[in-house]
């Protein structure tokens, strides 16, 4: 059931665990919910686009999945988000994934430009940490949160200026919380895919003709030493770990699910 921030309601919690996920509808944001839902934890999905929302209606899953059409850098719509989790049950992990793919380069876009930019995919990771840090410490929770960065944070990409600035914002902010929450049993980790093979990527794919399709899935072999792009699941287990107590000491550790890429180091412009 799809519903948008216009109250607070609550109900029974019971002793299950709950998660958020921003920009849950798709990608490897959908592939972290189906995996926490397969763990028997209960997952509310934050989602701006609604359209990408549609699956929530007739999940398996029931109410174990609520979704919620609105922005993540809006505290008013990660707070109703956390009010959801908590009435579902013990709200014990955020996943902050929820970007936005704008390229541009400083010297044309203009700096303002390459801020907001920056802004559209910072903003929801420091609002998300903000909101589940706020309720771990008012519950007494040992919580965790994990945050999307990218191979780009390391390697930086041509023309993709404000990505690559807000991507390694993340892996600052993560170890930042990881530092000044972890007495409190509050753990911050993050993880930096490579190239991941999501509807996005797909979309790309078939843009191009059967020349620059071939052209591209070489390029992305040679760029990963395990010969492809990750499948959005394999991200999500590793997301999914670190929040379990499997992960219980690692904290402030920014993990690479990149197949090697950043080991190797390619130049992708070589």
């Amino acid at each position: 059931m799809m519903e948008k921030p216009t109250g607070t309601q609550h109900s029974e919690v019971s002793m299950s665990r709950s998660y958020v996920v921003t920009g849950g509808g798709q990608g490897i944001g959908r592939a972290v919910v189906e995996r926490l839902l397969n763990e028997a934890g209960t997952v509310v999905v934050i989602e701006f686009d609604q359209a990408a929302l549609a699956w929530v209606n007739d999940h398996p899953a029931g109410s174990r999945v609520k979704a919620m059409v609105g922005d993540a850098a809006d505290e008013k719509v990660t707070e109703r988000a956390e009010d959801l989790a908590m009435d579902l049950g013990a709200l014990t992990g955020w996943v902050n994934n929820a970007a936005v793919f704008r390229d541009a380069s400083i010297h044309s876009a203009g700096a303002h430009t390459v801020l907001d930019l920056v802004a559209l995919n910072l903003n929801p990771a420091v609002v998300g940490c903000a909101t589940a840090i706020r309720r771990f410490l008012a519950t007494g929770t040992l919580g965790a949160i994990v945050n999307l960065s990218s191979h780009q944070a390391r390697q930086a990409v041509p023309g993709c200026t404000p990505y690559i600035i807000a991507k390694a914002a993340i892996e600052g902010l993560t170890r930042a919380l990881a530092v000044e929450y972890g007495p409190h049993g509050i753990r911050v980790n993050a993880v930096a895919p490579g190239s991941v093979e999501t509807e996005r990527y797909e979309a790309f794919l078939g843009q191009q003709g059967p020349e620059a399709i071939a052209r591209i899935e070489e390029e992305m072999r040679l760029l990963h030493p395990l010969g492809r792009v990750a499948r959005a699941q394999e991200i999500a287990d590793a997301i999914v770990y670190l929040l379990s107590d499997d992960a219980s000491f690692i904290n402030g550790a920014t993990l690479p699910v990149d197949g090697g890429r950043s080991v190797l180091a390619r130049d992708p412009e070589a």
